[in-house]
């Protein structure tokens, strides 16, 4: 004879002996024990009239109740121990849950200023109706509970399902529901808040950003709400459901500033989820205020610029990019077409999402950091200053360009037909001069060519093929194309035409806007690598918490091939390819691009350069993306840059 536990009830035992069942039920007026031994022997007596026991048998069945009753009592202690003393904390932790609530108190968001002082991104109040899944009222209850929420805030009850759904693993945390109620709203729930547990409405800030300069959009980004990715990059960092967080731009970058460090509330809650008591509380750390190295006069200015030159020559994509060569400090960084970031503030509709991303120009595209273009000729101080510290051309080493070079079958063209005729260093730069490039950067006759790979060792020496570093996220690397890349991928091998193109800044070579400025400030300053940056100071409550980094010298700089490079710089401007900068208070140096594109769009109008010439304070990048000709969309629109900066700039 043997019992076992039935698990479907916990006071009744089943007796199975010689294929007869007999059930015991347990009541509460006795012990187990005592129940089952007064049970024992009620059926002992019934078997007499069907058994007869043998002192042996007696004895047997004897010992074995008295094992049965003791193995039970030990399960009853072994169980009691586990429950209190080894389970003893988590229960005790589960029970302090469902009467105390932890609540973060977040800070104020830190303002974002521009270099002048001028508020680009700030707080207001705002009325937040929150729900937290562990106050519900059971699951039958819910669904009048979600019907009347539903109407007070125009949503559909099965909004709030789903989001129980998706935080289910949160019970206790907060959960969005309305992130910017409108104050009628808002007073209409007060009234009735009472009548709806597991409800909440509190006031908090959100954020507000200036509308009269839209390029700063995809400077300082937007916040958001958290998302269940967020939630999971930050779930060391103190974040809840109902927090926003910088989703790009500086307000990502900066996010552990710009927040600051929330304080806590611990409370006593009722069985309903009331607040009873405040049992304590830790003040938030204000989140740091943010100066820019930006002028928000200069970017609104250039932005104005910028469109008016798409107006005028029919295009509609663009950048501009404009740096202290002495620091990196960055003055402008306009990419247009650009965006509300007051549209993502609450989360933007999925409707004017998908129009936003599936727009040709693609507005959301920091193309000034994040957009790889070929260069065209504006790469050509580099291969020049290359081909000066290699020895394979002098100062006053000159070639003959009569219109371009053939090798075999094919021809590499001038930009000028008929070409440029004698031609050294200084003239290749300001008039552009392919034949010249060619020839250094790829060899001709008896002149041995810098190659490919000196090529891309020199340009990565002044920043190309790798992020600057700017803090901001989403930039691009650019490219420099090799040998080996091009027999991997292309199943081609290099010619010499290859070196040809890249010598000039075409074929495959790819920068952004940003890399060519940080390009041009190591000519403009004599030889240092500057990191750009965006952010002057954090005050960090009296302390600036923002350190730069102090520019590198270039490895091998050659200090008279550089200003030989300078030179033809600003011999472009005197009597070369941009001619009509010489009115500019200040001697301006530079060079212009007209870099080809793929297919038969327009060529792209480029144009970097920096002023003063013999003391540098800024270096300008104007890219109009298939602009045509330099000098009919990028030198006009830097002229009229460079001309606001040095009068109203400095």
């Amino acid at each position: 004879m043997f019992f076992k536990k039935q698990k479907s009830s916990p006071s009744l035992f089943h007796l199975q002996q010689d294929g007869r069942y007999g059930e015991l039920d347990l009541d509460d007026s006795d012990s187990a024990i005592e129940q089952f031994i007064t049970f024992e022997k009620k059926l002992w007596k019934h078997e007499r009239s069907l058994l007869t026991l043998t002192p042996s048998i007696r004895k047997k069945r004897l010992v074995l109740s008295l094992f049965i009753v003791i193995s039970i009592f030990f399960l009853f202690i072994a169980r009691s121990a586990q429950l209190q003393i080894i389970q003893g904390k988590e229960y005790e932790a589960l029970s302090n849950q469902n009467k105390e609530r932890i609540e973060l108190i977040i800070p104020s968001r830190g303002t974002i200023y521009d270099r002048k002082g001028t508020v680009l991104a700030w707080n207001e109040p705002a009325f937040i109706l929150t729900m937290t899944i562990a106050d519900l009222p059971k699951i039958d209850e819910r669904e009048k509970l979600f019907e009347q929420i539903s109407t007070l805030i125009g949503l559909q009850p099965t909004d709030l399902d789903l989001l129980i759904s998706q935080y289910s693993s949160h019970p206790y945390d907060p959960i969005a529901i309305e992130d910017d109620l409108p104050y009628e709203s808002a007073i209409r729930l007060a009234i009735e808040m009472k009548h709806f547990p597991g409800f909440s409405l509190n006031t908090r800030t959100k954020r507000v950003y200036s509308s009269s300069v839209p390029s700063f959009s995809h400077i300082i980004g937007y916040t958001g709400p958290l998302s269940v990715t967020d939630l999971e990059r930050y779930k060391e960092k103190n974040y809840q459901l109902i927090d926003l967080v910088g989703k790009t731009g500086i307000e990502f970058q900066y996010e552990s500033l710009l927040r600051g460090i929330p304080g806590t509330l611990i409370y006593e809650v009722d069985a309903l989820g009331n607040k009873k008591s405040i049992l304590s509380k830790e003040d938030p750390v204000l989140g740091s205020n943010l100066t820019l190295s930006i002028d928000a006069s200069f970017q609104k200015y250039i932005e104005q610029q910028l469109q008016l030159t798409f107006d005028r020559v029919g295009v509609s994509r663009g950048s501009v990019v404009a740096i202290d060569p002495r620091s990196g400090a960055v003055r402008a960084l306009v990419s247009l077409p650009t965006f509300d970031a007051n549209e993502f503030v609450d989360g933007i509709g999925q409707n004017r999402y998908d129009a936003l991303l599936n727009n040709e120009d693609h507005p959301l595209f920091p193309r000034a950091i994040a957009g790889e273009f070929p260069s065209g000729s504006t790469l050509k101080p580099i291969i020049a200053y290359a081909a000066l510290a290699e020895s394979i051309i002098g100062e006053h080493t000159s070639f003959l360009s009569t219109g371009g070079l053939r090798i075999g079958q094919w021809f590499f063209p001038d930009w000028k037909e008929g070409g440029h005729g004698v031609t050294d260093v200084r003239k290749a730069i300001s008039e552009s001069v392919n034949t010249f490039f060619y020839i250094i950067g790829g060899g001709y006759d008896a002149t041995t060519g810098l190659g490919v790979s000196r090529i891309n060792e020199y340009a990565s020496r002044f920043g190309f093929g790798s992020p600057t570093g700017i803090d901001l996220p989403s930039e691009a690397d650019g490219f420099l194309p090799s040998k080996e890349w091009k027999e991997e991928i292309k199943k081609e091998r290099w010619y010499v035409g290859d070196t040809y193109h890249l010598a000039i800044g075409q074929g495959d070579f790819l920068t952004t806007p940003l890399q060519m400025a940080v390009a041009t400030a190591i000519i403009a300053n004599g030889g240092q690598k500057v990191k750009p940056y965006l952010i002057e100071s954090a005050d960090g409550f009296g302390i600036n918490t923002i350190v730069h980094e102090t520019p590198i010298t270039i490895e091998g700089l050659d200090k008279n091939a550089l200003s030989i490079v300078r030179q033809g710089m600003r011999q472009t401007v005197t009597s070369g390819s941009a001619q009509s900068l010489k009115n500019i208070s200040v001697e301006i140096a530079g060079k212009t691009g007209t870099a080809q594109t793929f297919g038969d769009t327009p060529y792209h109008s480029w144009f970097t350069g920096f002023g003063p010439y013999l003391s540098p304070t800024l270096a300008l990048i104007v890219l109009i993306e298939e602009g045509g000709e330099s000098n009919d969309a990028a030198v006009p629109l830097a002229k009229s840059i460079l001309d606001w900066w040095f009068t109203n700039g400095e």
